[in-house]
């Protein structure tokens, strides 16, 4: 059965208050998803998931230290998250404060892992940003997220031999 999962690290509540949001989306549409602290994971149980979605506060325009080291140990699962679904978002306490930067530089490490990435061509076409507290039109983004993140996971794994890609 396809699962999924959402891995934040949050220092002020917003970037885990865009990780919950995220999350019931992703439970809402069919795709059972757990919602967990950078601390609590572990860079060799991401393999598990068919959907593995990050978000991280914008530090001088790039993730968080503890979000870069589970990214960083992800190494010794090189090959494992090849054909799943992935995603990033990120909160940052300005405009223009490098959340654009921090989300692309999440996906950057999910695409050189093999992961398929959806953008949106609608709102947030990289991911769901926040800058400062998520208001109601971020909590939309961060739900439009996650739904389409689950729709992909449960359409892939409904087909097995669509996401088999060549390691």
């Amino acid at each position: 059965m396809a699962k999924g999962i959402v891995v934040y690290y949050s220092r002020s509540g917003n970037t885990r208050e865009m990780a919950e949001e995220i999350t019931l989306a992703m439970n809402d549409a069919g795709l059972p998803t757990e919602c967990r602290a950078v601390d609590k994971v572990r860079a060799d149980e991401l393999p598990q998931y068919d959907a593995i979605v990050i978000g991280s506060p914008c530090y001088y325009g790039q993730m968080a230290g503890p979000i870069k080291q589970l990214v960083d140990e992800l190494v010794g699962c090189h090959g494992h998250l090849n054909g799943k679904v992935g995603g990033a978002f990120a909160s940052s306490a300005n405009l223009g404060g490098g959340s654009e930067t921090t989300i692309v530089g999440i996906l950057q490490t999910m695409l050189i892992a093999g992961m398929v990435i959806q953008g949106d061509p609608q709102g947030s076409h990289y991911g769901p940003l926040s800058i400062g507290k998520p208001d109601d039109h971020v909590k939309r983004q961060c739900r439009r997220r996650g739904q389409r993140i689950a729709a992909l996971a449960l359409k892939l794994v409904a087909q097995p031999n669509s996401h088999a890609f060549p390691v």
